[in-house]
């Protein structure tokens, strides 16, 4: 049973699943398709290449998404949690919806990036645009430089995941690690318990299904996490 004191390391990894409740589908549905896409059209920088205009409507379509979801009870137990603990709780997740902030969560790491965010590919500066005149399917130019198309702030595949140094590092030094809503399935986020592991950290998981590590998690409570997670929090901290 995990015991939380305030002086507790933990770091938190949440996936898909936790968004899924508010609305928001998974990134890969069970036909391996992303929103009727196959991930190789959507979801890499050959596919910006190739075609940036269906690249860009699909981010396009994701990004006005945002505006129709709201977080969850599960989002908001991990704000309580992270009252709690302080800078002693990292989040770090896997999803590029903005859910985690706006339910106030603050020591956040998004390793896969983020919808509100596009991002200069010439002088590489990120930009928050998620006002109406942004979310067209028209070319949004970069308001620093010459470029005339900024890109989705997305971690694409086949390329690195953002602040991985920092995310490591944590892991290799909490004393809990948790698994919320992923499906062990996309890595190098599905090997973070593995580190953990190493790290002698006590793994606990929340997800509706077994993910693929799950014999790695010494503590797994199965279903939704909005509705496990609220008297999970509590009786943490009780």
């Amino acid at each position: 049973m995990v015991e939380f004191s305030p002086d507790t390391k933990v770091v938190i990894l949440t996936g898909a699943g936790i968004s899924a409740e508010s609305g928001i589908k998974t990134f890969r549905a069970s036909d391996g398709l992303w929103e009727n896409h196959a991930i190789e059209d959507v979801a890499t920088p050959y596919a910006w290449e190739r075609d940036p205009e269906l690249v860009w409507n699909f981010y396009q379509g994701r990004r006005s998404q945002l505006k129709e979801v709201e977080p969850n009870p599960a989002h908001q137990a991990l704000v309580i949690l992270e009252q709690y603990l302080g800078d002693n709780l990292l989040l770090v997740t896997q999803n590029v919806d903005d859910l985690h902030s706006r339910a106030g969560s603050k020591n956040l790491i998004h390793m896969h990036g983020e919808l509100r965010i596009l991002r200069c590919e010439e002088c590489h500066e990120t930009f928050d645009m998620m006002e109406k005149e942004h979310l067209t399917d028209q070319y949004v130019p970069c308001p620093s430089c010459s470029n005339q198309r900024l890109r989705p702030h997305i971690v694409w595949f086949h390329e690195m995941p953002f602040q991985l140094p920092e995310i490591y590092a944590a892991v290799e030094e909490c004393d809990v690690f948790m698994t919320i809503g992923t499906s062990g399935h996309v890595y190098p986020a599905a090997g973070l318990i593995d580190v953990a592991k190493q790290s002698g950290a006590l793994c606990v998981g929340v997800n509706l299904d077994e993910p693929m590590n799950y014999e790695l998690h010494d503590e797994f409570h199965q279903g939704k996490a909005g509705e496990l997670l609220p008297n999970l929090v509590n009786e943490w901290l009780s």
